[in-house]
């Protein structure tokens, strides 16, 4: 389509400009011009172009204050150097800032001070335009690239905090785990500490009932010491008090031994809880310092700039060291509270074993006091029995003494019959005086008479030397019998007495 060849300033310009179809360039009138069909958005540009354009011509051609096509620049350069204006004008050649560069000779005369032509002029105007374009562009490139560095920055601050925010809810969430652990551990620590000491309340009871048995035995010893000396006797329940006394010591001796360890173990545990109760404190501040940081958001009003906060302390401790001292505070939880169970058990096989042994000798010591009780009893029975044939026997020697008496007082009678008898017969007269028949009777009687005294003073004597046997034989059985009385009464009324209140397994267990 050809162009319209209306000078830009006659009056019917607009008109003209208004009524001409859209003009299109081809390749040979503009190289970086590329041929397109006209569309109605074409349209609508180039009706805006006209109410912006200051000259009314097309967009193909430029505007009157930039290089124009006849000039053979980069553009629409300089169509030729500035000359003299004229003959007339002499001029003279002054100094530019372009001179040297451009090839431009301003001509100066007494009427004008030119120093630039209207191409210099317009290219410059180019220039400044290209000039602010570039700086608009660079500018809108720049505002761009802030807009994108603002959202990426913030992007990446976001992402930043939010992946800082969720360390912080797993760091916080780790340091609750331990701190719920270590109270678990605390409590269950607690538990173990008032149950051993329990068990220390129950050792220390049994030492004090542990002093009833011991001085039960003592006290049976020193007063089986008492027995007269015919009825000191090493006997069955002696030896079973002293197996007892050494019983008792050696129990004694291991429960106290027992409760210096358990002593001991409470000191542990009490040092293993503490140490927990600082760690769970320390966790417990952690805590709620990160919870603190968790809930800090862009619009809290509590942060404040803090100039030196990243700053990391010789005192910090690495996350290592962080759980392996938390692991290590509850390993020497789970062995003290180990050492401690098993001091426990310990504890109470002891009491168990230690109940179970003394009741076990304490009755082997009543049924050796109750034998030999009983024993003392049918001796000092069958003493008591023998105490009266004694005395029925001394009863009747001394009867027959008195009968032996009488009989020989009764052979004296004869004796004095018979005797007077021959004294008579020897008052007889000479012959009659002779040894007859009743002189030799009679003399035979007096002999009779003798040797059945004699026989009677000797069974006398016999009877005699019985009888004084037979008040030994009492006096001895009545002592025996006394000395039996007393060893029984020391035997069952004072020592089975005292066995009597000898403390159960349960009290000597500590309950």
């Amino acid at each position: 389509m050809a162009q319209l060849n209306c000078p830009p300033c006659t009056p019917c310009a607009s008109v003209c400009i208004e009524h001409q179809p859209i003009q299109t360039e081809t390749s040979v009138d503009n190289p970086f011009h590329k041929p397109r069909e006209t569309t109605a958005a074409d349209i609508k540009d180039y009706q805006k172009e006209l109410l912006t354009s200051p000259v009314g011509l097309p967009a193909s051609d430029p505007p009157p204050y930039l290089p124009q096509r006849a000039g053979n620049s980069d553009g629409y350069p300089l169509a030729k150097p500035m000359g003299p204006i004229g003959p007339w004008a002499t001029g003279r050649v002054d100094w530019g800032a372009l001179s040297g560069q451009t090839g431009t000779r301003p001509v100066v005369n007494q009427y004008s001070i030119t120093r630039y032509s209207v191409d210099e002029w317009r290219q410059r105007n180019a220039d400044m335009i290209n000039a602010c374009e570039t700086t608009v562009d660079h500018s809108i490139q720049v505002e761009n690239a802030s807009k994108n560095t603002i959202i990426r920055t913030y992007a990446i601050a976001d992402k930043t905090q939010t992946d800082c925010t969720q360390s912080l809810h797993v760091r916080a969430k780790n340091i609750d785990d331990l701190k719920c652990e270590l109270d678990r551990a605390i409590s269950s620590m607690q538990e173990e500490i008032a149950a051993l000491e329990r068990q220390r309340r129950r050792l220390k009871q049994s030492l004090a009932v542990l002093r009833m048995p011991e001085a039960i035995a003592n006290e049976c010893l020193e007063r089986r010491t008492g027995r007269p000396d015919t009825e000191l006797i090493r006997d069955r329940p002696e030896e079973e008090l002293i197996q007892e006394i050494s019983l008792i010591s050696e129990i004694k001796a291991i429960l106290l031994q027992t409760l210096a360890n358990i002593e001991q173990q409470q000191s542990d545990n009490r040092a293993v809880r503490q140490r927990m109760e600082f760690d769970w404190s320390e966790k417990k501040v952690a805590h709620e310092n990160d919870a603190v940081n968790c809930n800090l958001r862009n619009q809290s009003t509590n942060t404040l700039f803090k100039p030196g906060a990243t700053r990391c302390s010789n005192e910090q401790s690495t996350e290592i060291y962080w759980e392996k001292f938390t692991r290590e505070t509850l390993d020497m939880y789970h062995n003290c509270r180990h050492k401690s169970e098993q001091l426990r058990n310990t504890l109470d096989a002891i009491l168990t074993n230690a109940a179970r042994d003394l009741r076990t000798q304490a009755d082997s010591v009543e049924r050796a006091l109750a034998s030999r009780i009983s024993c003392m009893e049918e001796i000092r029975e069958k003493l008591e029995i023998d105490l009266r044939t004694v005395l029925q026997h001394l009863a009747d020697t001394e009867i027959q003494i008195d009968k032996l008496k009488v009989a020989i007082r009764n052979m004296d009678y004869a004796m004095m019959v018979v005797q007077t008898r021959l004294d008579n017969r020897n008052q007889r007269p000479r012959v009659e005086n002779c040894r007859d028949q009743p002189q030799n009777l009679l003399i035979a009687e007096v002999k009779s008479l003798e040797v059945g005294s004699s026989a009677m003073n000797a069974q006398l004597k016999q009877e005699e030397d019985v009888k004084q046997e037979l008040v030994n034989r009492r006096n001895e059985l009545e002592r025996e019998i006394m000395l039996k009385r007393r060893t029984i009464a020391i035997d069952r009324d004072r020592c089975q007495l005292l066995r009597s209140h000898f403390p159960s397994s349960t009290a000597l267990s500590g309950y």
